[in-house]
This record gives C-alpha cells, sequence and structure tokens, in this order.
C-alpha cells in the first residue's frame, strides 16, 4: 500500500527516533508499503519519519542511481554498485573521507534541490529485517543516500546542511511546502 509522504513542517520530520523491537507490529507490512511508497514517488531512499512513524528503520536503494549512471560517470563512485536494503536501529559507527558535493533532494521537501557536502564513506551499526546484527562501511552515492536517510531518524533535513544564505533564498518555498502550496503526483500530510 503506498503510504502519504509527510511534508516538511510536520513535526515528526524533527524528531528524535526511537530504536524498535522485533515484535514491532506488523513491521513486515510496514517495509513492504515504505518499498511501495519509495518507488511510487520515485525516491530512493525513504525514512519512516517521513510516513508518520518516529521510529529508527529506513530503505534504500541506491543501485536504481549506480545503474542508471553513464559508464564514465561510474568511475567516480569506484567499489560502490549500489544496494537494496532495510536498515533497521541504525547507529553511525563512524565517518571518513573528505566531504564531497552532491545535489540532494527529498520526497518531504518537494521540488527543492541544493548541494550538500558530506563525508566519502560511513559505518554503521544496525539489524536488518530479520534483526541480525550488521556493521558495514558503505562509500560513494550510496553513503550520501544513507547519509540522508539517517539524517532523518535523527530529526534532521538535508536543507539543515546549508549555508545560511542558501537557506534564506529557500525560505519561501519551505514555507509554501509546510501550507501544502505544492504540486506533486504522490499523497502528502501537511501539517495543520
Amino acid at each position: 500500500m503506498i503510504l502519504p509522504i509527510v511534508a516538511y513542517g510536520h513535526p515528526v520530520l524533527r524528531k528524535m527516533c526511537e530504536d524498535i523491537t522485533p515484535d514491532y507490529p506488523q513491521l513486515e507490512q510496514l517495509i513492504a508499503n515504505m518499498w511501495e511508497t519509495m518507488y511510487g514517488s520515485n525516491g530512493v531512499g525513504l525514512a519512516a519519519p517521513q510516513i508518520n512513524r518516529p521510529i529508527r528503520l529506513f530503505v534504500v536503494d541506491s543501485e536504481q542511481i549506480i545503474n542508471s549512471l553513464e559508464e564514465d560517470e561510474k568511475k567516480d563512485y569506484p567499489g560502490d554498485n549500489g544496494i537494496k536494503q532495510v536498515f533497521i536501529n541504525a547507529h553511525i559507527v563512524e565517518t571518513d573521507g573528505e566531504e564531497w558535493a552532491y545535489n540532494e533532494g527529498c520526497l518531504s521537501i518537494p521540488k527543492v534541490r541544493e548541494d550538500v557536502y558530506r563525508p566519502e564513506s560511513v559505518t554503521l551499526r544496525y539489524v536488518d529485517e530479520k534483526f541480525q546484527p550488521q556493521e558495514q562501511t558503505f562509500t560513494g552515492i550510496t553513503a550520501r543516500v544513507i547519509f540522508h536517510e539517517y539524517d532523518h531518524i535523527d530529526g534532521k533535513l538535508f536543507i539543515d546542511h546549508l549555508k545560511p544564505l542558501k537557506k534564506r533564498m529557500i525560505k519561501g518555498k519551505l514555507e509554501d511546502i509546510s501550507k501544502g502550496k505544492v504540486s506533486v503526483d504522490y499523497k502528502m500530510i501537511f501539517h495543520k
């Protein structure tokens, strides 16, 4: 089932999310709905707060980005073949490498894209959908998408990484989104 995406301005997007246990109600169905919602809105990642759940859960499919790159672009991301993966109770162990810019967007902040600087790699400790403990390091575009979704479960948004001048320049767009004055081809929830 495709779920509505929470729009910028909704308080759930600013909550520090909670870890969950294997008995979280209808978790398997929730994950399936998140994949369907993400693909239905042309996303490459989706975090639980974006569907109004303040829990440490996100899904990432960076394979679709890697697969759409031209051959000469793929050399910019060595060793990154993309992933399609569920992350539950993720916590960053460490980040590494030079910060680099990438033009990011967000389903909760439609029609706004900005360059955001993030480190080259991230090591995460998390559990998979079977609650098996994992620790893994990700690089390139995959690390980028993970950083973005991880921010969501910590109550942060990609616009929080922008310089004050950039923030002022998009203030009007953000206010419009929070008031529901935005047209997208997927369902959204706006804070009243």
